[in-house]
């Protein structure tokens, strides 16, 4: 049986009188891709940044690597190895796309020219622009970044809120399979998207969450071809 990476025990989450992630539970095994799907609003990205520090929930624990994180800071959780590309990319526009990277790997003493490379390999594109500015970039060029600065900081556990947001499909289908690569090389991933059909072909498992609970939960497949998922997140459009 996989080492379990991230455990969530009954995390709440309120902001004010809102209760956005109301007693949610589950795990992420070592080298897996678990993602969780859900309508906007529904407490997906509040679970995300809950884990990685920036909002503190009010009840309930996050265990990483046997670790409990839950009070620690972004920097700290950080620094264990745990990334996450934001949604809306938030890269740097008025810095070059190699500062960019640099700037992912900022917790690092070591030196990044490997890494560099690495990054380059997954998105060519990237070499070719790397003196330009990110601000110049396309969006689905501007994603391959965040995915690439995140990677800098060699993450045990890449969190990713929305990659494929407004992106064309012919882009978003490169992006997963980046995701399936990355994945594949060692990384485990947690991955919250809208287009649940393409989340749900590359977990392994998924967890459906409706009001910031946790509605159903299988593999990907078994997701992908149970009926009450199909009927309300891979109709038309909503795939």
């Amino acid at each position: 049986m996989s080492e379990q990476v991230l455990k969530i025990e009954n995390l709440k989450v309120r902001y004010g009188g809102i209760e956005a992630v109301r007693g949610i539970s589950f795990d992420v095994k070592d080298k897996e891709i678990v993602t969780l799907i859900g309508a906007n609003g529904a407490g997906k990205s509040s679970t995300l940044r809950t884990i990685s520090g920036l909002v503190k929930p009010v009840e309930g624990s996050i265990i990483f690597n046997g670790e409990d994180i839950t009070s620690k800071d972004p920097t700290n959780i950080v620094s264990k190895g745990l990334m996450m590309v934001p949604e809306g990319r938030r890269i740097f526009p008025n810095l070059t796309v190699l500062e960019n990277l640099k700037i992912g790997a900022y917790l690092r003493k070591d030196d990044l020219e490997k890494d560099i490379e690495m990054v380059f390999e997954y998105f060519p594109r990237l070499k070719e622009r790397s003196w330009q500015e990110g601000g110049t970039l396309s969006g689905g060029e501007q994603q391959m970044l965040a995915v690439g600065r995140a990677l800098m900081g060699r993450p045990k556990l890449l969190m990713m809120d929305e990659p494929s947001l407004g992106l064309a499909p012919i882009v978003v289908q490169g992006i997963f399979d980046i995701i399936k690569q990355i994945n594949e090389a060692g990384t485990t991933v947690l991955l919250i998207e809208q287009n649940a059909n393409m989340a749900l072909h590359v977990a392994d498992r998924a967890y459906v969450i409706e009001n910031g609970m946790i509605a159903m939960e299988g593999t990907g497949r078994q997701l992908l071809e149970d009926e009450k998922v199909r009927a309300a997140y891979l109709g038309s459009g909503n795939s």
